[in-house]
């Protein structure tokens, strides 16, 4: 299923007579936007790898056409994001454009894709919540499930088998990070639990130095739960535990996914047993999950042990551009809407099950409850505990419901 198929090259002499920015009848143009600079940036090196499996599994050919890729890059900023996306739209031409990575980057390009309504965005990675949730953009479309889905059954995990009451927060300062907190919480606090606002740290993508932070958590609390990713998650877990910091702690869905698991450097010890949640698990024995990951292995030897969040995302959004382009014949030419009409539609089986979107182009997926566990070749991994079905943007709630609770942000839920 997840077959490398030999790439399919452009003839440079053909693309060479194009004025720039024009594309050939036989050729779309795919934009991938991931921040290649920056603490995040090991991140988006993955997630280009997730790119180019599903063009390498179609051959860089869907709907009869030839795909060029045009790679952007970012640092994790609304700001650049946005630069990287208007030079691949406005002076590179693409049609379809896939990314970014980061939260915020995510609300800033759904933004923008509103002033160009016949180019189609498919998200990369990016997992805030008001991406889709509120005044969504009828041509961002989004197959990865997002930051609060991502939480589904850990505040309930930590409550009632960890007996977990009353917790301090360690996040990034984001829009990705609010959306996880508030994910994780409004279970948590719903049971009975404590995180109050005076015990949650914010700080700035790309903090390196932990150490006033570390000085200030409480120390009446029963674990501590951090929303950090990339070089920060690294940083301060090596910081905490030289510190000789002993509480629990619990992960956000990128605090001990591979990026940070297969790091190297750390004391492995500090951080098994730690519970987490997320959109994939190490040790998920599903085939499709299993050959995924050796393909992964296979195609990137110099990767991570394992896939991260990043690739599968990027993957799979990658490869619903592909298969709709397949069920519309490559046609673009009424402005794609042929085409964003049959990704609206779109249901396909990836390796962490079936997805498909709700009526506002947002995933339905499932969600993994893990622990870090020690693989038996002694490489750190999230051992799968439970698997949450089909969980959607609401959690379960009528939507009108849901948008009682209000945008997420650093006091939302105020628990």
């Amino acid at each position: 299923m997840f077959g490398i198929v030999k790439k399919t090259l452009l003839a440079g002499a053909a693309v060479a007579m194009l004025a720039p920015g024009a594309v050939s009848a036989e050729t779309i143009k795919m934009g991938a936007l991931a921040v290649l600079e920056g603490a995040f940036a090991a991140l988006g090196e993955d997630s280009m790898r997730g790119v180019d499996m599903a063009l390498e599994e179609f051959g860089y050919t869907a709907g009869g056409k030839k795909i060029e890729v045009i790679k952007g890059s970012s640092d994790a900023s609304p700001d650049s994001a946005i630069r990287a996306t208007r030079k691949l739209v406005e002076q590179d031409g693409v049609q379809i454009m896939v990314g970014p990575l980061s939260g915020s980057e995510g609300l800033a390009v759904k933004d923008y894709s509103k002033t160009q309504p016949n180019v189609t965005f498919i998200n990369g990675s990016s997992g805030a919540q008001d991406t889709t949730l509120r005044n969504p953009s009828e041509n961002f479309f989004r197959f990865n499930t997002e930051g609060a889905q991502w939480m589904a059954g850990l505040g309930e995990y930590v409550y009632k088998e960890k007996g977990y009451r009353k917790l301090a927060v360690l996040a990034e300062d984001y829009s990705f990070p609010y959306t996880q907190v508030f994910g994780f919480l409004e279970p948590f606090c719903r049971l009975g639990g404590e995180a109050p606002v005076d015990a949650r740290f914010w700080v700035p993508i790309g903090n390196k130095d932990y150490s006033s932070v570390i000085a200030a958590l409480p120390d009446d609390v029963d674990a501590i739960y951090v929303a950090l990713g990339g070089a920060d998650a690294v940083n301060f877990l090596t910081q905490y535990e030289q510190a000789g910091g002993d509480l629990p702690l619990i992960g956000g869905s990128i605090t001990v996914d591979q990026s940070v698991l297969g790091s190297k450097g750390r004391t492995r010890n500090f951080i098994i047993g730690t519970p987490a949640a997320g959109p994939i698990s190490d040790t998920w024995d599903d085939p499709a999950w299993v050959a995924f990951t050796e393909q992964y292995q296979k195609q990137f030897p110099d990767g991570f042990p394992s896939p991260t969040i990043f690739s599968w995302a990027y993957y799979i959004n990658t490869k619903a551009a592909l298969l709709a382009l397949d069920q519309v014949g490559g046609d673009l030419s009424d402005g794609g809407a042929k085409y964003r009409a049959a990704l609206a539609k779109l249901e396909f089986e990836t390796p962490t099950g079936v997805v498909k979107l709700d009526e506002r182009r947002q995933a339905i997926g499932d969600t993994f409850i893990t622990e870090v566990a020690e693989g038996a070749d002694g490489k750190l991994v999230n051992k799968t505990v439970k698997v949450i079905k089909g969980v959607n943007q609401t959690l379960g709630q009528p939507y009108e419901e849901f948008l009682k609770y209000g945008a997420v942000s650093r006091s939302n839920p105020a628990c």
